[in-house]
C-alpha cells in the first residue's frame, strides 16, 4: 500500500516542484482560501495558542496574526515541494546568510558545532548552508512511517552535503564522531512540546510554563560543542536571510538550565518580532496545566 500511494502522489508532488515560483504561490494563495476559509484547519488551536503567548493583544490583533500565519503556513508546505527539485543556485538566492563567516571562523578552534532553531520563518532550507562551509553536517530528523517517501526525503534533504539522524541515533554518532575528532555540525530544532517521560525542564515560554528537553545543553557539555543560534527572517514572500549568533563557546561554564534559557529567550525575541512566522498550529501549551508547583 505504501508504494501505491508513492507511485500514485510523487508524480504529482514532483510536477509541482517544477514549476515556477510565481506559479506555486499562486497555488498557495489557492489552498490558503480552502485550507482557512472552508476547511479551518486547527484555527481554534491556533487561536487558543496566540491568546495564551499574547495576552496582551486585543482579539482583533489576535485575528490579524492568525491570518497572515495561515497564508505563510501554506507557503511554508509550498515551499517544501518545490525543495524536491530545488537547484543549489536557486536555493541560494532564495535562503541567505548574513555572516556565515562565524560558522567558518570557529572552525578554527577545533570543536563541533550545535545549530540550534525552531519551527520559524522556513526551517528547511538550511539544506543549502553546507555548500558554504567545510563541516561535516548532520541534521536530525523524524522518519516518514512510508518508507519510500522517506527514502525521497533522505536522498532530497542530502542532495546539497548534509546528513540526515533520526533524533534516537544523534547521540551515537556525535559520541563516535567526538572520540574520532571529526569536526561536525549538528542542526537541532528544539522548540516543540516534549512527552512527559524521563527529565524535563519545565519554565516560562510565551507567558506559559511549559516543559522542554536540554538536549542541546546536554551534549554541549558533554561532548565540548559550540552552541550556535539560527535567526531567520522572511525577508518577502520566497526569500529568507539567516544570522547566527554564538550562544557559548564553554558550554562547561554555565550553571545547569542556563544554556537552555539563553536558547529561549532568543526563541521568544524571534517569534515576538514577527508572530505570524512561526508554527502555531503544533500543540506547544499542551502540558501547561500539568506544571509542577
Amino acid at each position: 500500500m505504501h508504494f501505491i500511494v508513492y507511485c500514485l502522489v510523487y508524480p504529482v508532488i514532483w510536477f509541482i516542484s517544477i514549476l515556477p515560483f510565481r506559479l506555486l504561490y499562486f497555488i498557495s494563495d489557492f489552498f490558503f482560501i480552502i485550507i482557512y476559509y472552508i476547511i479551518g484547519y486547527r484555527k481554534k488551536i491556533v487561536l487558543k495558542n496566540l491568546e495564551l503567548a499574547f495576552p496582551e493583544k486585543s482579539l482583533s490583533d489576535i485575528l490579524k496574526i492568525r491570518k497572515k500565519f495561515y497564508r505563510h503556513f501554506v507557503d511554508i508546505f509550498i515551499e517544501m515541494i518545490k525543495t524536491f527539485t530545488i537547484s543549489k543556485k536557486t536555493i541560494n538566492k532564495h535562503y541567505t546568510y548574513k555572516n556565515i563567516e562565524l560558522i567558518q571562523e570557529l572552525k578554527k578552534d577545533g570543536k563541533s558545532v550545535i545549530l540550534m532553531s525552531a519551527h520559524y520563518a522556513n526551517w528547511e532550507w538550511i539544506i543549502g548552508m553546507n555548500t558554504f562551509i567545510n563541516y561535516n553536517a548532520i541534521a536530525v530528523y523524524t522518519k516518514l512511517t512510508n518508507k519510500y517517501f522517506n527514502n525521497k526525503l533522505l536522498k532530497t534533504r542530502e542532495k546539497f552535503g548534509v546528513t540526515l539522524s533520526q533524533s534516537s541515533k544523534i547521540i551515537p554518532i556525535i559520541s563516535q564522531n567526538y572520540k574520532n575528532n571529526i569536526q561536525s555540525i549538528y542542526g537541532l530544532l528544539s522548540d516543540q512540546s516534549p512527552q512527559l517521560r524521563g527529565n524535563l525542564y519545565w519554565t516560562e515560554f510565551l507567558n506559559v510554563k511549559v516543559p522542554f528537553h536540554t538536549g542541546g545543553e546536554m551534549l554541549a557539555k558533554k561532548y565540548n560543542l559550540n552552541i550556535v543560534f539560527l535567526d531567520t527572517k522572511k525577508i518577502k514572500r520566497g526569500y529568507y536571510e539567516t544570522t547566527f549568533s554564538i550562544l557559548t563557546n564553554d558550554a562547561n561554564k554555565h550553571q545547569k538550565y542556563e544554556l537552555t534559557e539563553i536558547y529561549l529567550r532568543k526563541v521568544e525575541e524571534q517569534i515576538k518580532s514577527k508572530p505570524e512566522f512561526y508554527f502555531w498550529t503544533h500543540k506547544r501549551f499542551k502540558h501547561k496545566d500539568k506544571a509542577p508547583n
